[in-house]
């Protein structure tokens, strides 16, 4: 396994060996190259492993689950509250870290350190309460005793995606830890090494290391593994390889929570501050470079403001300083892979071609690095343009106008995708009330994700083609529970006994009934 020094910032041979070796060791592995994608230039040399390899890796997660599911919840919330310190004391070395492997900018790549010790906050403090046994009404008040007990799915399998790989890996393997889960992750081998980082991590933060096992591979070769020997299945990823496994776990009855794709919508109110939401827009459609499954890929102006907004927006966005520097004076970075910067190429070229106008960036900059593309913003774009529905995932926006805030909303809803929206009004009010009527599953006011992102109490997942289940909040830890009903019957039975006729015990109960239904809730 190699590292090329040569790359900016990337780990020495030594620390990326050190990394790599926390992954499940195969039999006989291949090996596969990741490039860094500022430079093109190899980074790190990546073990692959077979089908056998992944299922022996669920055989030992499945023995560490047993001691660490009785562990008390408590002693397990621990882990992560130290994790959550160890997250933020080293954030220098994730930051360089993320950055070489996706080519973000620094900002962006913070997002993902603030959000993931925000998420070992949350769980290392709710957890706890959440999982605690908790009373239920019974089938009779005094007479039942109904308790509603958690216990853990089992063995979890989870796969990760490439664009956002600290976060999208803490979000999800912090709440399965934390419930008394083993986890078995396939991370993207184009960053594998942020979540090999975070696992390490949590090992020095008291995790035992069987129950966390990282396995790499290509999907082709092991994703029938995860899926069979799963208790459980988490996915981000794109919608088309997120039914195909939903189709496969579904016929093994194995329960799963997937996070698609997106064609997110950007809706500007006719009252809305242009400058401020003009800036909202370079956020939500530009922050690492697009590759962001809730970024804005729409945006629809009323006409009263369209042109001044369009102004606005143009300008600050042929503002962005585009690089490759591990600081914080770059605001834009690389896209992660050459199959993104040739999807983006594709769906710009055809529309411009189709009488799209190109209004700001348009092109790609292999002046800086070979995956470069600037950030783009589109005017004119029609139904018959690729990009007009289709996801691009990358920093390209289209910009539409409205007359009507009820046209706006059918237009924001006009689409097979429902993951994240945005609303801009000095009306907030006003603005909540649009934005329960558009079809998405999380939508922000006055902002283009961050503050829906980033509410990690609140659920957080899709609709339609985006998804299935939530993560973050309470639904976030319990779907990696199984619900128990324990109930216990005392001194009245529910059935009469022989000494009491069927009769007259069935209309002493439906008096009871009656009763019951006016007592306060």
């Amino acid at each position: 396994m190699t590292t090329i020094g040569t790359v900016p910032g990337a780990p020495t041979a030594t620390r990326a060996e050190r990394l790599v070796a926390r992954a499940v060791a195969g039999a006989a592995p291949t090996t596969v190259t990741m490039n860094a994608p500022f430079t093109g230039a190899p980074l790190v040399a990546l073990p692959q492993i077979d089908d056998a390899d992944v299922r022996r890796a669920f055989v030992t997660a499945r023995e560490a689950q047993r001691a660490w599911a009785a562990t008390p919840v408590a002693e397990r919330a621990q882990v992560f509250l130290r994790l959550h310190d160890l997250i933020l004391d080293r954030q220098a070395e994730a930051l360089d870290l993320m950055q070489v492997e996706t080519g973000k900018s620094r900002l962006d790549a913070y997002d993902e350190v603030a959000v993931t010790a925000m998420t070992a906050a949350y769980y290392g403090r709710k957890a706890p309460r959440l999982l605690a046994p908790k009373r239920k009404a019974g089938a009779l008040p005094v007479f039942t005793k109904t308790t509603e007990v958690r216990h853990p799915k089992g063995v979890v399998a989870m796969i990760s995606p490439w664009n956002y790989p600290l976060a999208l890996t803490g979000m999800d393997a912090i709440p399965a830890l934390v419930a008394g889960n083993a986890l078995v992750q396939k991370p993207d081998n184009q960053t594998a090494l942020s979540a090999l980082w975070l696992h390490e991590l949590a090992s020095e933060a008291g995790l035992p290391d069987d129950v966390w096992q990282i396995v790499l591979g290509r999907g082709s070769r092991i994703g029938n593994a995860l899926i069979e020997e799963a208790n459980y299945l988490g996915f981000t990823g794109s919608t088309e390889t997120g039914k195909g496994l939903a189709a496969k776990a579904a016929a093994l009855l194995t329960g799963y929570s997937m996070e698609l794709g997106g064609k997110n919508p950007m809706i500007v109110l006719p009252d809305a501050d242009v400058d401020r939401a003009a800036a909202g827009a370079v956020t939500a459609c530009f922050s690492s470079a697009g590759q962001l499954c809730v970024s804005v890929e729409r945006i629809y102006v009323h006409e009263s403001i369209r042109e001044a907004f369009t102004r606005a927006f143009t300008a600050k966005t042929t503002a962005l300083r585009l690089g490759s520097a591990l600081d914080y004076g770059v605001d834009v970075g690389s896209l992660t892979s050459p199959e993104q910067l040739a999807t983006i190429t594709e769906h710009v070229e055809d529309a411009v071609r189709k009488g799209a106008r190109v209004l700001a960036g348009g092109r790609a900059r292999p002046d800086l690095g070979p995956l470069f593309y600037e950030p783009t913003i589109l005017g004119d774009v029609r139904e018959s343009m690729t990009l007009h529905a289709e996801e691009t995932f990358g920093p390209v926006v289209s910009v539409y106008g409205y007359t009507e805030v009820d046209e706006a909303v059918e237009l924001a809803n006009r689409t097979r995708y429902g993951l994240n929206a945005s609303v801009w009004t000095r009306d907030v009010r006003a603005g909540e009330a649009v934005a329960a009527r558009v079809h998405a599953g999380t939508v922000n006011v006055n902002d283009g994700y961050g503050a829906a992102f980033g509410s990690l109490d609140a659920p957080m997942g899709g609709m339609g083609d985006s998804g299935v289940g939530r993560r973050n909040g309470a639904e976030g830890l319990l779907k990696y529970t199984e619900a128990q009903t324990i109930a216990a019957q005392r001194v009245l039975p529910l059935r009469p006994g022989r000494a009491i006729p069927a009769r007259l015990w069935t209309a002493g109960l439906t008096l009871g009934l009656r009763a019951l239904k006016r007592l306060p809730r």
